[in-house]
């Protein structure tokens, strides 16, 4: 399902779509808290290989991303050169289902 250890990624600026604002508004402050963390480690270059940011197989057009934040929440995202936008942040199997 997954191309692990996807590279020559940078990422230097965050947009995030009203879905992220949506859910990211709903978690609880500890897990808000491990997104920022995550968020911020993925600014890092290279991009950190303990987040498992990983490039989702079966979606081009645009290429749909995703890096765990905890061991069953994940960021679903897409790269624009060096753009992120954010699309969700949900449990590991809705990321999965609807990234």
């Amino acid at each position: 399902m997954t191309v692990v250890g996807v590279g020559g990624i940078e990422i230097i600026f965050w947009k995030k779509r009203r879905s992220f604002h949506k859910e990211y508004g709903k978690l609880e402050i500890s897990l808000r808290d491990s997104v920022d963390k995550c968020l911020q480690a993925l600014a890092k270059r290279p991009i950190p290989s303990g987040l498992r940011f990983e490039k989702l197989k079966g979606y081009a057009k645009p290429d749909i991303y995703s890096v765990h934040v905890t061991g069953n929440y994940k960021i679903s995202m897409e790269i624009e050169g060096n753009i992120a936008i954010l699309r969700r942040v949900a449990s590991h199997d809705e990321i999965d289902r609807c990234p």
